[in-house]
């Protein structure tokens, strides 16, 4: 999965969380109330939630950047919790080698730190 879409409440507060915190750039913005964002591997669009068609409706559990290092989940963490990102857990490693951690964004999304090794060198 390359490409993501979300609806988000506060537009301007979510694209900052994923430029200013989690490195992405915009890409393309189409017009005022969305923006398409890319990590160079990945494409997130944001759409602005007021009004829209579907919002709200999402069944969406949670959303994951691939880490190419365990230790990478690590200085996240502490990056993320400097700048008050709220966290729903703290780094853990799971039983197949993988290392991650959840933390939410502006709109309430849950975001997946992980280190998982088949994938994590491959972009």
């Amino acid at each position: 999965m390359r490409h993501v879409a979300l609806f988000v409440a506060d537009l301007p507060a979510a694209e900052r969380f994923y430029v200013e915190l989690l490195g992405m750039q915009v890409e393309w913005r189409p017009d005022s109330d969305n923006v398409f964002l890319t990590s160079g591997c990945d494409n997130l669009a944001l759409h602005a939630a007021v009004g829209a068609a579907g919002a709200g409706d999402s069944r969406l559990d949670h959303i994951g950047f691939i880490l190419r290092t365990p230790e990478d989940v690590d200085a996240w963490y502490a990056f993320l919790t400097a700048h008050e990102v709220p966290m729903d857990t703290a780094p853990r490693t799971h039983r197949d080698g993988a290392r991650s951690f959840y933390c939410r964004d502006p709109a309430g999304n849950r975001v997946q730190m992980i280190y998982h090794p088949p994938i994590a060198g491959r972009c």
